[in-house]
């Protein structure tokens, strides 16, 4: 069966995986890589605030705030394990914390070690097109990145 070929940038078919769609989807991906650069250097500001700026227990507000604003940031964390011989050696090895959802998605993905997020890639979709590596990340977004995803637990 032959795939029907749109030009129609209105065409609401998802199986005709049109560009538009993977672009949209590449945008929301920018956005959401922005928000969380501005997440990260407020938390980063509260944590890292002169002391002759604020008082001790401001920069601690601050810092707990800016961390409380990416924990509610991220819809869904999800963890999963590697192969294992048995149950009794299974562990959280990867993680994904989904952004936004719809059309289009985005999701931070990454491995874990000793429950810490150790790599992080940003990841979009919209409906009908397969999860895609934003590529051309600059090694500034990649902390930012993994400093958000180190924000969340992922143990028991």
């Amino acid at each position: 069966m032959e795939k029907e070929i749109c030009a129609d940038r209105s065409c609401e078919n998802t199986a005709h995986g049109h560009s538009w769609q993977r672009e949209r989807a590449r945008s929301q991906a920018l956005a959401q890589l922005e928000s969380i650069k501005e997440m990260v250097e407020a938390l980063e500001e509260g944590a890292y605030m002169d002391d002759n700026a604020a008082r001790g227990d401001e920069r601690t507000d601050r810092e707990e705030l800016a961390r409380e604003a990416i924990q509610n940031d991220a819809l869904d964390i999800q963890v999963r394990s590697d192969w294992a011989s048995s149950v009794e050696e299974m562990s959280a090895d990867w993680y994904t914390i989904l952004l936004c959802t719809g059309g289009p998605a985005v999701r931070i993905k990454g491995k874990l070690s000793d429950m810490t997020a150790t790599t992080a890639q940003l990841e979009y979709q919209d409906w009908g097109t397969p999860w895609t590596r934003l590529d051309g990340l600059t090694q500034e977004d990649i902390d930012a990145l993994l400093t958000y995803a180190r924000c969340f637990y992922f143990g028991e």
